[in-house]
């Protein structure tokens, strides 16, 4: 019975914290892009377009900072394996006031 509530629990942990990682918290906006970039202007403009197309208002700051729907953010990439095949993930995290 122990051991299934320390296998319960470890797997809880990993969820949280893969969770976490992945930028699954309330507030951020959380994106997977079609390419991958190394350029910050590529991926601001992919960045751009993509909140764009879901109906938000964007505006690029500069030195990766974005202004959504009157929310200061800055972005965070990403890099995880998933089968073998790493996905970038960008996630734009709010701003302290």
């Amino acid at each position: 019975m122990a051991t299934w509530l320390i296998t319960i629990g470890a797997f809880a942990v990993i969820l949280f914290v893969f969770n976490m990682l992945m930028g699954y918290r309330k507030g951020n906006i959380s994106l997977t892009l079609d390419g991958r970039y190394t350029n910050l202007t590529d991926q601001a403009n992919a960045v751009i377009k993509e909140l764009e197309k879901r109906g938000s208002t964007v505006e690029y700051k500069g030195d990766g900072q974005y202004v959504v729907d009157g929310r200061s953010y800055v972005i965070l990439k990403r890099q995880v394996s998933m089968g073998g095949a790493p996905l970038e993930r960008t996630v734009l995290v709010p701003q302290k006031k």
